[in-house]
């Protein structure tokens, strides 16, 4: 029975180490925010975020308009600045998960990158936030930009 028991610690102890392993390490929002350029008048900002460190080792590729702009990385955030426009914020696990906006120049938007369970992978679906419960969210997570 000892050795049942130590090795359910163990077990636990390297799921935690795994878990922790997988979320952001860069510094946190109130750490780095002073040295975010200011948002030029002709473009806006989109920050893109995760919370939740469920299914932390899923860290898909997140693309805005095709292009990869980053990971969706627990605990993490970054921010695109773009023309204003039409885009459309995507992921791919085992399914494509897809978020239509309309950013207009000047206009910060936040984008939470929500996870679900799926068949056989979890799911990473973008979804828009009102900028105070964004800006409240994106504050304590860590920067994962480049």
């Amino acid at each position: 029975m000892n050795l049942l028991k130590r090795i359910t610690r163990l077990s636990a102890f390297l799921a935690l180490c795994l878990t922790m392993g997988a979320c952001a390490s860069g510094p946190r929002f109130s750490e780095m925010s002073s040295t975010i350029p200011s948002l030029a008048g002709d473009s806006g900002r989109i920050y893109i975020y995760r919370t939740s460190v469920l299914g932390a080792a899923i860290q898909p590729s997140v693309r805005v308009n095709g292009d990869v702009v980053g990971k969706a990385v627990p605990e993490g955030f970054f921010y695109v600045d773009r023309a204003p426009g039409n885009y459309t914020i995507a992921t791919s696990t085992e399914v494509d998960r897809n978020l239509s906006l309309t950013l207009e120049a000047a206009q910060t938007r936040y984008v939470l990158l929500r996870v679900s369970m799926g068949f056989f992978v979890g799911h990473i679906s973008p979804e828009l936030v009102d900028n105070v419960k964004g800006q409240s969210e994106v504050n304590t997570l860590h920067y994962t930009g480049k």
